[in-house]
């Protein structure tokens, strides 16, 4: 069994695709915060892709954890020389492993945050990637304001503070360039938020302001965050994913990444200091990523969310059980056909129909594995930003809605608690307990979920939308996720 890490790279089995080019001769110039799964299969594995061509020496990637939960991560990468297994998952059982070198250096901010601040502030840094989660940017989903009373930022904004927030690091870091006459490095967001460079652009710039006004107006002025799309189902890392690769390839990994074959990533191209040619590396580079993004929002992320709640409900626990379970495949495609697709606009290079029905053969993957518990996690960071603005559109428009407002309904539903057996649910949330509390009183008020206007806004006011949800979750208590379904696809004949 050979340990990871870059002297056994060579002794490695030839069915293991391994770094052909010399990593000792790889320069950072992107530093990356927050190092998990999806990172390491996407935007480390393009950047891996381009060294491999000998394109990209000079890319190389600094890891950072910003967390104290980060600190396993960097336990991994220290002993492994920052080398990690990316292993492919086909639908046929087939596992395509390759081991990663793109990311050269990782440090761990709760450790070491001046470290982390003067990596940014170096002249060789010129992008400053995220992947921080939806709920990482700090702002109100409804009314899209920055929280300038969360208690780390409020921390990291005293005199003399050393910062600890992603917010703080970045900024301090700006700061710096600044006083030393270097131009700042590009932000960019890599994570599922619609506008996520838009996203990122206004809580930096609100933070930055709340330290400085005049701070806050240069960051906004002279910072590029280009937006993003970013694809691929990367599922948790699992004991069994580690003793697959021990036993099939001999490779022992503390912490491998397993992932889909489909990838994509939509790139807005606007950079202060150059970027890596990522086109060679099969980006799309685009003037307007947003017809993209929302497709891919309210097409796969709130079918997720549709799977997530209404699958658990059912009984499944895993995505591809209820992928290929032919009633869920129906009502999918038809959320996504009458629903969100006449909310997009046209997306170039793309045939939607194509798309729609690569997405159910995306989820049916049982190699993948993926679990409808991860896919609930902090619902109300998602549906807020992927299900909801359909919803809104097709109220406006006089659209169809009753799909959404029954995966709303499954939500509440699930925020209960309990499944339909009576077995416990762990519903994990930021807002967990106010979800939770609310959940419980709606067998008498209906409406109680819907209350929370910072999640909901004035949905709860619109009686077309409220119908068809207290509809849904009237017959979600009485009969059930299956039988609620049924009716749903049934009533669309």
């Amino acid at each position: 069994m050979q340990p990871l890490n870059r002297k056994t790279l060579s002794s490695l089995s030839a069915s293991v695709s391994t770094p052909a080019y010399d990593r000792e001769g790889v320069r950072t110039g992107i530093v990356h915060l927050g190092v998990g799964g999806f990172h390491r299969s996407h935007e480390a594995m393009y950047i891996d892709r381009l060294l491999e061509q000998g394109k990209a020496e000079e890319w190389g990637i600094c890891g950072v954890g910003v967390l104290p939960s980060d600190r396993r991560m960097a336990e991994v990468m220290a002993a492994q020389d920052g080398l990690y297994t990316l292993v492919i998952k086909h639908p046929d059982g087939t596992l395509e492993p390759r081991v990663v070198g793109s990311i050269v250096e990782y440090l761990l901010a709760p450790d070491d945050p001046e470290a982390v601040i003067e990596k940014m502030a170096d002249e060789a840094t010129r992008i400053v990637s995220l992947t921080v989660t939806e709920g990482g940017y700090n702002f109100s989903p409804v009314t899209g304001e920055f929280d300038a009373t969360d208690p780390d930022v409020v921390a990291d904004l005293q005199s003399g503070a050393v910062p600890r927030t992603t917010f703080g690091l970045v900024t301090e870091a700006l700061v710096r360039r600044r006083q030393r006459g270097l131009p700042p490095f590009t932000v960019v967001s890599c994570d599922n938020i619609q506008g996520n460079g838009d996203v990122a652009r206004r809580s930096f710039t609100a933070f930055a302001g709340l330290r400085d006004r005049e701070l806050g107006s240069w960051v906004e002025q002279e910072v590029p965050f280009p937006n993003s799309m970013v694809d691929r189902i990367t599922p948790g890392t699992t004991d069994e994913d580690r003793e697959e690769l021990r036993q099939r390839f001999g490779i022992d990994d503390g912490w491998p990444v397993v992932c889909e074959p489909f990838t994509q990533w939509v790139l807005e191209d606007r950079f202060s200091l150059g970027r890596p040619p990522l086109e060679d590396a099969g980006v799309q580079i685009v003037e307007d990523v947003e017809p993209y993004e929302l497709m891919k929002l309210r097409l796969l992320n709130a079918s997720h969310q549709a799977l997530a709640y209404f699958g658990y409900l059912a009984g499944y626990r895993l995505v591809h059980e209820a992928a290929q379970d032919p009633l869920f495949q129906r009502f999918l495609l038809g959320y996504m056909e009458e629903e969100a697709t006449p909310t997009l606009r046209p997306v170039p290079g793309i045939d939607l129909a194509e798309y729609r029905e690569n997405l159910i053969a995306r989820f049916s993957n049982p190699a993948i594995r993926d679990t409808l518990a991860r896919l609930a996690f902090d619902g109300s960071e998602r549906i807020p930003k992927w299900l909801l603005p359909v919803i809104r559109e097709n109220l406006a428009a006089g659209g169809e809605i009753r799909r959404s407002a029954a995966v709303v309904a499954s939500w509440a539903r699930y925020c209960e608690g309990a499944d339909e057996q009576g077995q416990s649910i762990e519903v994990v949330d930021r807002r967990s307990d106010r979800l939770m509390a609310n959940a419980r009183r709606q067998r008498e008020d209906p409406l109680a979920f819907l209350a929370d206007r910072e999640l909901f806004g004035d949905l709860a006011d619109d009686e077309r939308f409220t119908s068809h949800y207290v509809a849904a979750l009237t017959s979600l208590h009485a009969r059930g996720a299956r039988a609620t379904l049924e009716a749903l696809v049934d009533d669309a004949r």
